[in-house]
């Protein structure tokens, strides 16, 4: 921060000047360079169409634009599957969902999974971790795991509250999440007084919870998350007039699992243009907190003289829909909800670069390892980012067969009744549930359709098959919905046996308690007849 302030288009100007001077030499890994420190800042829900044309028109984000200016914008990156902790699993594995079975926001990651970060803490790295990592097993509340196990029971229950927005403190209010900025202070603290002290490189992630919704306590058990809050301070760098307004299909025309996820996230209701506005610019507003945050991380780093020698990621572990296609939140394949932001930059990488080729959070995992020039594994999903990157082409610490030209993403957790798998290769986006044949299948180009209005999954029925025919390659993905499905089903056994007779009580109370209450016997009648 400058003065109590954060960081503003003038300071990160002057960032790169000074980036050389100040920090100690460090030992040169095998090989005669030094080895580069790195920083991840990984936040949750940024849309990362924000990133680049003409997403970007509709908020300021100077420390976005700034890594734009002096490194690389990746224009298709995707999330490996919409939702918290089984993207974040991805993230840290290099594998895809259904490869570490990492279901639902309660199934990740076992706690002691080796990580990139172990492996660079192993080979000489400092390493070190402040606030939202998310991607072991047994987190969340107790309605997200019930709501995700019990998605096949034939009901419908609003899970969430009313999306709302909520304005706070005064026009001067800059530290609004105050616990992101707290795990930022502790992140700066650490460069200033430790990193810059190193002689071996370091590794730093720094995870936020920004800009994904607070929540909302009249939603029940644990609250939902529905409430888009910002102050004034923030509110003023949207940009009102480009705030697009998403059109969408009458309730009737839905996709059955669109219109599932739309009313379990009570969002079927009525909504003026004005809320749908708010909404998104609050959004935004958030947005633009998130990047100050991430501007401080640049700050530090040039104040050390760290910044010439530290290659920085940003990314975000999903999107948000911010009301397209009638949801807020995440859990969806459009591009909302699946596209990330990824910008790089750092010593030897280009700048002022687009990338268009297609990417996913599992290719972390593997970039991090070629960073620090350790041998990458084999039986990664993931494939390393840098040969796109590097301004040289540099011989490959791990030779592997070329990066396919397509990303997966899957979906199995609450607010959507069916498993989900999307293919995005080219300009088509191919999404599929379940076993194939019981839901219907969508397809969109992207090219001509961005907002995804028209499904063209019946008028080309050929490009269906191939698409699916490449999905099938990669994961089968009817046994492994069947394996979701039994999952589910155990795990709600195995925890509603635990209840005993306090069962009938703790289950009508939970996030869907509104609903609930109305009709309990109707409810519980639904899921004994499922299992």
């Amino acid at each position: 921060m400058r003065d109590g302030g954060p960081l503003g288009l003038a300071g990160l100007a002057l960032l790169l000047m000074a980036a050389g001077a100040g920090a100690r030499p460090r030992p040169a890994a095998p090989g005669g360079q030094p080895r580069s420190n790195v920083v991840l800042v990984a936040c949750d829900s940024l849309d990362g169409r924000l990133t680049f044309l003409p997403g970007n028109q509709t908020v300021d984000l100077p420390s976005i634009n700034f890594m734009k200016r002096h490194g690389t914008v990746f224009l298709n990156a995707y999330t490996n599957s919409p939702i918290c902790c089984p993207s974040r699993a991805a993230m840290w594995s290099g594998l895809f969902t259904h490869l570490t079975e990492s279901w639902n926001n309660f199934k990740g990651l076992d706690p002691d999974y080796v990580t990139w970060m172990d492996i660079m803490e192993k080979h000489g790295y400092h390493a070190q971790k402040f606030g939202k990592l998310d991607f072991t097993s047994g987190h969340h509340s107790v309605s997200n795991r019930v709501e995700a196990w019990t998605r096949d029971v034939d009901f419908m229950l609003r899970q969430e509250g009313r999306p709302m927005v909520k304005l706070t403190g005064h026009r001067k209010q800059f530290r609004v999440m105050e616990t992101d900025w707290q795990n930022t202070d502790k992140a700066v603290n650490w460069i200033k007084e430790e990193a810059v002290n190193f002689t071996q490189p370091f590794i730093l992630y720094l995870g936020l919870n920004l800009p994904h919704p607070y929540p909302s306590p009249y939603a029940g058990e644990n609250f939902g998350s529905s409430t888009f809050l910002t102050s004034l301070y923030w509110l003023e760098k949207v940009n009102y007039d480009a705030i697009k307004i998403p059109k969408w299909s009458s309730l009737s025309e839905m996709h059955p699992v669109d219109y599932y996820s739309s009313y379990t996230k009570n969002c079927t209701g009525d909504f003026t243009k004005e809320e749908v506005r708010n909404i998104r610019a609050f959004y935004y507003a958030m947005c633009a907190e998130t990047d100050a945050m991430l501007g401080e991380i640049i700050s530090a780093l040039r104040d050390t003289g760290l910044l010439g020698k530290t290659i920085i990621i940003f990314t975000a572990d999903h999107g948000e829909l911010a009301m397209e296609h009638r949801q807020f939140y995440k859990m969806s394949m459009y591009e909302g909800s699946s596209h990330v932001p990824l910008l790089v930059m750092g010593p030897g990488l280009r700048e002022q670069q687009e990338i268009p080729n297609v990417v996913s959070l599992v290719d972390i995992y593997p970039t991090m390892l070629d960073i620090a020039r350790i041998p990458v594994p084999q039986n990664l999903s993931g494939y390393s980012l840098i040969p796109l990157l590097r301004e040289k082409a540099e011989s490959k610490a791990s030779p592997r067969e070329p990066r396919p030209s397509w990303v997966l993403s899957e979906f199995h957790g609450c607010n959507v009744n069916s498993s989900v798998y999307m293919l995005r290769t080219g300009k088509w986006k191919y999404i599929t549930y379940s076993d194939g044949s019981s839901v219907p299948p969508q397809l969109f180009d992207l090219t001509a359709d961005p907002d995804e209005l028209t499904n063209l999954a019946i008028k080309f029925p050929v490009t269906v098959h191939s698409l699916d025919k490449i999905l099938r390659s990669i994961v089968n993905y009817p046994k492994v919905s069947s394996s979701v499905q039994e999952y589910n089903k155990q795990s709600f056994i195995s925890w509603k046996q635990s209840l005993g007779h306090n069962y009938s009580s703790i289950i009508a109370n939970l996030r869907w308690h509104q609903d609930w209450l109305k009709d309990q016997k109707k409810y519980e009648n639904a899921i004994d007849k499922w299992l």
